[in-house]
């Protein structure tokens, strides 16, 4: 059994442009902590500069700058992250002078998304999200890359070692796009098959740790992991949800959303994110118990509006509601008609969602009867659709007609209708 690497020691470095400000860069920097710690390091330090603007060479300023090496030296520090993204020049600058290795927010959740990837799918993405943001930055960076393959074919007469890891890189880049191009192909004929069946998809979205996966659980009665840990679901779930009266739904389970994720992720992951843009419902897990809860509200939408969904129905769940005081329960419901509170992990709201669901996705029923021709071949392809997108009462034939009674969702009624109905 392999031995778990060893921690690393981190400080965890911020920036509060204004004295105003300083409350929202602790709590940025506590998100950036549970980063850390996903990412297998122990926060040993932790520093808020306050200055109006980032400075251009060190980000922090030079005196400050001097500070956290001498703070990092007292406190044995290995990485220092800095909460916010770093340009190559700052990230080189700070390197310099505090000797050690320094890494961004931006890279420090790719490095947790690289832990948490599991299927090729999710692997890939991430690596282009990787590859994408390590592209400016090699320049005085003396990196070797030859784990990104080479050999005959990759390198030109005269090229320097750092113009040959750039052609590595872009070249690598373009085999991995291709590849996620040919998944969103595939998922494009999935949804068209799905749209044809007309079978719903909802997709459930939320700012990381909002409890997503434990709510899927619960409706779907089926035990994908879940965890406190941050980024857990990288990988999309989708599976069957079966309502009391038969009727069927998809449920997604997607990958958690965090303030400020990064844009090479968004585009990366662009594949996995189609899917809630085309989904006819998303469900906005919101963790009712965060102090943060506001924010967190903004920063999901903010992604949303990024991948295309700002416009997809929206029904937004309060989670954790056993958390929350009686109280505030009740103004988080009366904050807007159609809100849900319930409490994913205590198994509590699970009938009222699935009715409101049902509701929002208009698959209240109507009876209607529906009469062909059973010696028409046309005919009997209508029949099949009534079968495929109703509940049929009863199906009698008389003298080469059919008649059927039937319960169709609302959502179908006009397909279903001009199959023969009335």
């Amino acid at each position: 059994m392999r031995s778990p690497e060893p921690r690393e020691r981190a400080a965890l470095v911020g920036l509060a442009l204004r004295r105003s400000r300083r409350h929202d860069a602790e709590q940025s920097l506590a998100e950036l902590a549970g980063l850390a710690d996903a990412a297998g390091a122990d926060v040993v330090l932790k520093m808020i500069q306050e200055r109006p603007t980032p400075d251009p060479a060190t980000f922090i300023g030079s005196g400050k700058l001097q500070d956290l090496a001498a703070e990092c030296a007292r406190f044995a520090v290995d990485v220092v992250i800095f909460d916010h993204e770093l340009t190559p020049a700052q990230l080189r600058h700070i390197e310099e002078r505090v000797d050690l290795k320094v890494i961004d927010r931006t890279q420090l959740i790719l490095d947790i998304f690289a832990r948490r990837a599991r299927t090729r799918e999710g692997k890939w993405q991430v690596e282009l999200a990787q590859l994408k943001y390590m592209l400016p930055r090699l320049a005085g960076s003396g990196t070797a890359l030859s784990r990104l393959g080479g050999g005959i074919g990759t390198r030109g007469p005269g090229e320097t070692k750092l113009e040959t890891d750039r052609r590595r890189i872009r070249q690598k880049i373009h085999v991995i796009s291709q590849e996620i191009d040919s998944i969103r192909q595939r998922r494009r004929h999935s949804r068209a098959r799905r749209h044809k069946a007309s079978v719903p998809l909802v997709a459930l979205v939320g700012y990381t740790n909002a409890g997503k996966t434990t709510l899927f659980n619960m409706l779907t009665k089926k035990s994908a992991v879940a965890s406190d840990a941050l980024f857990v679901t990288l990988d999309p779930l989708v599976r069957q949800v079966s309502l009391p009266d038969q009727r069927q739904l998809l449920l997604s389970d997607t990958v958690g959303f965090i303030d400020r994720l990064p844009h090479t992720l968004v585009a990366a992951f662009r594949a996995t994110l189609e899917q809630v843009a085309e989904a006819d419902l998303v469900l906005h897990v919101i963790d009712a118990a965060s102090p943060e809860r506001d924010r967190h509200v903004e920063a999901v939408r903010s992604v949303l509006e990024e991948v295309g969904a700002a416009n997809v129905a929206t029904m937004d769940v309060f989670n954790k509601c056993d958390l929350v005081e009686a109280g505030e329960a009740d103004r988080l419901k009366r904050s807007q008609p159609g809100t849900l509170c319930i409490s994913a992990l205590k198994g509590r709201g699970r009938k009222e969602m699935i009715q409101a669901i049902a509701e929002k996705l208009e698959l209240d029923t109507r009876r209607v009867t529906l009469e062909f021709d059973s010696e028409s071949a046309e005919d009997r392809e209508k029949i099949a659709r009534v079968y495929r997108h109703a509940r049929v009462v009863s199906h009698v034939t008389n003298n080469g007609r059919v008649a059927i009674e039937a319960d169709v969702p609302r959502r179908v009624l006009e397909r279903v209708k001009s199959a023969g109905g009335r």
